[in-house]
């Protein structure tokens, strides 16, 4: 039996389904599968009782859950102590708009993480990696930005843009044919004007000025049906869903990417710091399949050729 095990036990019986568990565990459906197995196998009970529409706990499993919870624990604990990182100051993180949803549990056992409360932008984010306000950020950077803050990225995740349009129409529109807002607000809003306005250069899409805050939300919306043609999304989160008389479109020939990336500045030497940045980026999945269909700015650090 393993500790890997455990973690793969628990993370199945919380969810109660193999293939959510395995995208939360960043591992293959099959492999958890014969993981399970195995240690069943081990410890000679059966933990999970399953078919093709359902996965249940059994007694056996019900009874273990909370001991492999403890154990689990105990063996984070001993690594943060191991490390010398129970008694060290946390690891400080920024954001902007965005972090993998299982952010906590993937640093858990190897640093103690604090999320920074200010949530601001890219190049707000970017600064204060580099005068050591926080210890890391997920933002938006170039590679001239990454120089001149002597900062280092790893890639973390990427959006791809899509556009909202009038009517119901959900099938793919050219770059060509977007809409992208520039917002005059450039203290917020700067990363994703220079991005929009290379995108334009590049596809042809058309810029619009904006200076009401519509950049999201219920003003975002007003902004597509007054001009009644696709409008390319932007990656700062909203929790308003898409209205029913709006619709989202794919957006091809290229596809837009915004990437994020994990800044940190250069040769941080503390472990914890090092430690976080491993677990987060060592297992991100490519950008995507095929680069040449990918539209990413001159200076993203994530373009090729």
């Amino acid at each position: 039996m393993e500790l890997r095990q455990l973690r793969y036990f628990v993370a199945v019986a919380e969810e109660l389904n193999f293939g959510r568990a395995a995208a939360t565990l960043h591992i293959a459906g099959p492999s958890l599968s014969q993981q399970i197995k195995a240690l069943e196998r081990d410890l000679g009970i059966r933990l999970f009782d399953r078919d093709r529409r359902s996965v249940t706990l059994t007694t056996s499993g019900e009874a273990l859950l909370a001991p492999a919870r403890d154990l689990l624990n105990q063996a984070d604990e001993f690594r943060r102590s191991a490390a010398g990182l129970s008694k060290a100051e946390p690891v400080r993180l920024g954001y902007v708009s965005w972090h993998p949803p299982d952010l906590i549990t993937r640093v858990s056992g190897i640093a103690r993480l604090r999320l920074d409360a200010w949530v601001l932008p890219s190049h707000t984010q970017a600064a204060r990696v580099a005068d050591g306000s926080v210890d890391l950020a997920i933002a938006w950077i170039k590679t001239s930005a990454i120089d001149e803050l002597k900062l280092e990225a790893r890639f973390l995740g990427a959006d791809r843009l899509y556009a909202v349009a009038p009517g119901p129409d959900d099938s793919p529109v050219l770059a060509k044919d977007v809409i992208i807002l520039v917002d005059s607000d450039i203290a917020t809003w700067s990363s994703w004007n220079e991005y929009a306005e290379e995108l334009a250069r590049a596809t042809g899409a058309r810029l619009e000025y904006v200076d009401d805050g519509g950049m999201t939300g219920p003003a975002f919306h007003e902004h597509v049906r007054r001009l009644r043609r696709p409008v390319l999304n932007n990656p700062k989160r909203t929790t308003t869903p898409t209205p029913p008389d709006l619709t989202e479109r794919p957006v091809t020939d290229p596809a837009p990417y915004w990437t994020w990336s994990l800044l940190s500045r250069q040769s941080d030497p503390r472990a914890a710091v090092q430690s976080t940045i491993h677990a987060l980026t060592d297992d991100v999945p490519p950008l995507c399949a095929d680069l040449s269909a990918c539209w990413l700015p001159a200076e993203d650090p994530y373009r090729t050729g």
